[in-house]
């Protein structure tokens, strides 16, 4: 009983762990955004000064899963959230990466001229933040389901990112004294775009979790 009691209460600081390490991604990510919305170096730097601490959560999480297998030694739905876990630490991860290459593309960007930002831009970005939340709730309550519709999502971001693509390589063309800045705003798509691809990986980390079944690929 003791040995139950004590797996569930270590299933549970791991459970913890990994939606802390998520919600500290979506933090990045949002402030991020507004860093380059708002031309403020100093919550871009912000970003970057925290990423170390998002670094170390998911050694953490690491660590955890490690332990949580070597001495538990779960089986069956307890083992499949272990692995999930282990393997959704690092995608969250990224994605705290991929909001701090946005705000070193900030700091780059708020030494040209202003622009207005792209509606285009800033709808990848909230489409990427909500994505990532839904996508820890999915995983919370065990939802294959909703991580299935959120997957779906994705195509979202994906066709606002090629026509961004497009328009901003015109821009580079008519305009080549702005295609550094241009060029700049392109990386920024870009990250936002592998953001909705790892946010799908957690989706499908989710399904597994929930349902032992693999769905990487057939989508």
């Amino acid at each position: 009983m003791d040995y139950h009691r004590h797996l569930d209460d270590e299933l549970n600081e791991l459970r913890d762990r990994v939606l802390l390490l998520g919600g500290e991604a979506e933090r990045a990510l949002e402030r991020a955004m507004h860093a380059l919305a708002a031309r403020d170096d100093s919550i871009a730097r912000e970003v970057l000064s925290h990423d170390d601490e998002i670094d170390r959560l998911e050694v953490e999480i690491d660590r955890q899963c490690i332990d949580l297998i070597a001495l538990r030694q779960p089986a069956a739905r307890d083992l499949r959230f272990v692995i999930s876990a282990v393997k959704m630490a690092p995608l969250l991860e990224r994605i705290a990466d991929h909001a701090c290459n946005i705000a070193r593309a900030t700091i780059d960007l708020n030494t040209e001229p202003e622009i207005k930002l792209s509606a285009s831009l800033q709808r990848m970005a909230d489409h990427a933040s909500s994505m990532l939340r839904a996508a820890l709730d999915a995983f919370t309550a065990r939802d294959a389901m909703a991580a299935r519709e959120i997957i779906k999502r994705d195509k979202e971001i994906n066709d606002l990112y090629n026509q961004l693509f497009h328009d901003l390589i015109a821009m580079m063309v008519s305009e080549p004294s702005t295609a550094t800045r241009d060029a700049r705003l392109l990386f920024v798509a870009k990250h936002m775009e592998r953001i909705g691809d790892y946010v799908t990986d957690i989706c499908e980390l989710t399904v597994y979790m929930a349902e032992a079944a693999i769905i990487k690929h057939i989508h």
